[in-house]
């Protein structure tokens, strides 16, 4: 499978990231303990929500939907 993930920062609540992986523990994981330069700055990290594919062009493609703008909007209506 693969997820779509949005995560918040507990400590800056205006930061947020969207992210796909294969292995959603791992990774949110990986984010907590500073792995990822993206987001080391605003530890520590809380899943919002996720979404599973079983097809990674269709994960990939929407994850970069939420990283556009309109998807962004569509974020932020539905997800944060």
């Amino acid at each position: 499978m693969y997820y779509v993930y949005l995560v918040g920062s507990e400590a800056d609540l205006k930061q947020r990231y969207v992210g796909i992986t294969t292995d959603l523990e791992r990774r949110l994981d990986e984010h907590n303990k500073g792995k990822s330069p993206h987001t080391s700055k605003y530890l520590p990290w809380q899943l919002v929500t996720y979404v599973a594919f079983e097809d990674g062009n269709k994960a990939h493609a929407f994850e970069k939907y939420l990283k556009s703008g309109s998807g962004h909007a569509f974020a932020n209506k539905r997800f944060w």
